[in-house]
């Protein structure tokens, strides 16, 4: 029962108590006594979902008045009275607790904890007083919205989150690990890396104190298949992941294609008659560029990863990351051709085929800002809006759409690219921890500040600070299925290597389909 309802009620028992004395000769006047506390309505079938606000719990003022009223009322009438409501009182309760919620300690947004997971333990302050260290790629900014997110968790458990950001992460993290200095928890971009640790056996399966049922509630089975891996004794749930990028997006100019009298296409044939209808306008459809320095190639791999997740299984998709299902393959091959309908037609590309490998990434959506657009259409994931212009506006000058599906029984796939939490040292506070990840509340501070998307099926869209997030978020719930960028499942000679190479070699005209294909599968360590 919300602190709000039980405070209205008292008051409303109190002041009949007081009418109904002044009102009968008979009354016999008792000594003032402190009324007993209002009988507490049991709990609600469901667990709650979310917290009361701010707003619900009485003032201290307000409480102490009700209480110097109740004071002077007959205390046997008044439990008489408290016992007839206390029905009323529990129907109400169970009738609004399961949308209302309850106060978590500390200000978290979670459901009721089993008291006997590590998480349970912690919220009952059994670990007050011990630290847990963390390591992870996070600098600057995001150093202090990780930090920001995890601080109501602290205070609730007293439990102290050390974190430390490297930009040399991916370096560091082995040397530590194979040195025996590993941190409590480190958080990995890049599951291909913690993959290599956890076949040495130095990473804690998280499935030995995780309840199953909770995981498969709160998350797509899609993020519990990719956190799997394989150790030196069989696989283990390597970790849990806690926010992630979404890439599945074609971005475009919202008020010049409304005006335009274009629609959003949700199949693949639509989309690509959208892509035909630009042209025969006289405008050119998409923009795309690939250039990025040394890592110039890597947005062509993008485009690749999502045809591969719209035209095959995700068991060819897990073969191809994993080295199983080569390059060269029909379904590998197939994905790069249905990419070159686009890709590889003059007409469809800003600068043409040629301009797709001299343009800076960052700058290919620019002419789609223009007045008019010089193109129309972008893929690339949520963080390209940092690479628009300052003054445009979400929803008025931009929007976005879902990639469409293009087989049907492939369904809706999400291609993402995230940060999944591991566990290198095995005491109950860390559990804690790391049983916490598991819950929206973990990032629900950083998805307030922009910057996030939580996995979590517990994450409330209301929790989102940006619209643009908040609406991809939504996309990504009604997806059904979703696999992590394949280029950095693969191991780096590959993923970040020939991947990169021969896809902008094929681009560029300097090599054939087939030969681009095999030169990728040459460079597999094998």
């Amino acid at each position: 029962m919300s602190r709000k309802l039980s405070w209205v009620l008292s008051l409303l028992v109190a002041l009949t108590l007081v009418l109904a004395a002044c009102g009968g000769n008979n009354q016999q006047s008792a000594a003032p006594t402190e009324a007993p506390p209002a009988t507490e309505a049991p709990p609600a079938a469901e667990a709650p979902t979310e917290e009361p606000t701010a707003e619900e719990a009485p003032t201290v003022e307000e409480t102490e008045a009700v209480t110097e009223t109740e004071a002077t009322t007959d205390t046997e009438a008044v439990t008489a009275t408290e016992e007839t409501t206390a029905t009323e009182e529990t129907t109400t309760t169970e009738e609004t607790t399961a949308t209302e919620g309850a106060a978590a300690p500390g200000g978290l947004s979670l459901p009721e904890i089993d008291p006997e997971t590590p998480l349970g333990r912690a919220l009952a302050g059994e670990f007050e007083g011990t630290t847990v260290t963390m390591f992870g790629p996070f600098t600057d900014e995001d150093a202090v919205k990780f930090d920001g997110t995890v601080a109501a968790f602290e205070e609730a458990t007293g439990i102290d989150i050390q974190y430390e950001g490297s930009k040399e992460f991916e370096t560091t993290i082995s040397v530590r690990v194979d040195a025996g200095d590993p941190p409590d928890i480190a958080d990995f971009p890049q599951p291909g890396l913690l993959s290599n640790l956890v076949s040495t056996g130095a990473v804690v399966d998280v499935s030995t104190f995780l309840n199953s049922e909770h995981l498969t509630s709160n998350y797509n089975q899609s993020w519990l298949d990719m956190a799997m891996m394989d150790g030196p004794d069989g696989e283990i749930m390597a970790g849990v992941w806690h926010r992630f990028n979404g890439k599945s997006l074609v971005w475009y100019p919202k008020d010049d294609f409304d005006a335009a009298g274009y629609t959003i296409p949700t199949t693949w044939d639509e989309l690509m008659e959208l892509t035909e209808t630009i042209a025969s306008d006289g405008d050119t459809p998409w923009c795309i560029g690939i250039e990025s320095g040394t890592a110039t190639g890597w947005p062509a791999t993008d485009w690749m990863e999502e045809i591969m997740l719209r035209t095959t299984s995700l068991e060819n998709y897990d073969a191809w990351t994993s080295g199983e299902l080569h390059f060269s393959s029909p379904e590998v091959t197939h994905a790069a051709e249905v990419m070159a309908e686009i890709w590889q037609n003059e007409a469809y590309v800003y600068g043409g085929t040629g301009g797709i490998v001299s343009t800076f990434f960052g700058d290919s959506p620019t002419p789609m800002f223009d007045d008019p657009p010089k193109c129309w259409l972008h893929k690339q994931g949520n963080f390209i809006t940092s690479f628009f212009p300052a003054d445009a506006q979400a929803g008025v000058d931009y929007d976005f759409f879902y990639f469409p599906p293009i087989d049907e029984q492939y369904g809706k796939p999400f291609l993402v690219a995230g940060d999944i939490m591991a566990m290198f040292a095995d005491r109950p506070e860390v559990e804690a921890v790391m049983e916490y990840f598991t819950y929206g509340d973990s990032v629900k501070a950083w998805l307030a500040a922009g910057g996030a998307l939580s996995p979590h099926m517990d994450a409330s869209l209301d929790w989102y600070g940006d619209d643009v997030e908040r609406g991809i978020a939504e996309l990504v719930q009604e997806s059904t299925s979703v696999r992590f960028d394949g280029s950095d499942l693969m191991p780096g000679e590959v993923g970040s290597g020939s991947f990169w190479k021969g896809m902008t070699d094929w681009i560029a005209g300097t090599v054939d389909l087939p030969t681009a294909l095999e030169e990728i599968d040459a460079a597999w360590p094998r």
